[in-house]
């Protein structure tokens, strides 16, 4: 006896249905983007390029403890000790070795991301005055106006998924805590604006 498919049993237009419906089930590819400002400064060390500081060090091992599980693809740093250093537990513990971005071509890094490591995580670290603006390159919306210069644990979640309006999340990591916000999203109006990071970095 001869096999009788599904499809043949219920008629072309039911096999093209089913199709249909399990096309409409899958869910998007979504990329999230943790970005980060580096940990706190040592102010007695070199001016032009600090280390961290003790407080530094405890918030890049905080950093690692959130993030770690999470398993991210891929870390960014700025070319500044730092940002290296905030980087450099989460790092060790995940075997990856961070790659090096330039924060006035935050557009360019973001095309990067979502084409490199599309339905992955990966890790950026700037600076107070460049991490919103780079928010802005991944096409959401910065929720906050401003980072203060002792503004150091601000944790921000965006999510990128293939023709959806890109969300971020804010969250505090290391001693100090925020509470975590709503997302926004991105206004028509907001989106066709751009943010110019302001230097030198902070």
């Amino acid at each position: 006896m001869a096999l009788t498919t599904l499809g043949s049993l219920l008629g072309p237009g039911s096999a093209q249905a089913q199709t249909k419906k399990s096309a409409a089930k899958a869910k998007p590819i979504e990329t999230t983007i943790y970005i980060v400002r580096h940990a706190e400064k040592d102010s007695t060390s070199d001016a032009a390029d600090p280390t961290l500081s003790a407080l530094g060090q405890a918030r890049a091992l905080a950093l690692r403890q959130t993030l770690e599980k999470r398993h991210p693809a891929a870390l960014f740093t700025t070319d500044t000790k730092r940002t290296r250093a905030t980087l450099e537990p989460l790092a060790g513990a995940l075997k990856l070795e961070p790659q090096v971005y330039d924060p006035r071509r935050g557009r360019d890094l973001a095309d990067r991301v979502l084409k490199e490591y599309a339905g992955k995580s990966v890790v950026i670290v700037g600076h107070s005055n460049t991490i919103l603006s780079l928010i802005d390159d991944f096409g959401a919306i910065p929720p906050v106006e401003e980072i203060g210069e002792n503004e150091y644990e601000y944790l921000f979640t965006v999510h990128s998924a293939e023709g959806m309006q890109p969300i971020v999340e804010t969250r505090g990591y290391g001693a100090e805590r925020k509470t975590k916000t709503k997302v926004k999203v991105k206004s028509e109006a907001t989106a066709k604006g751009t943010m110019t990071p302001a230097s030198p970095q902070k």
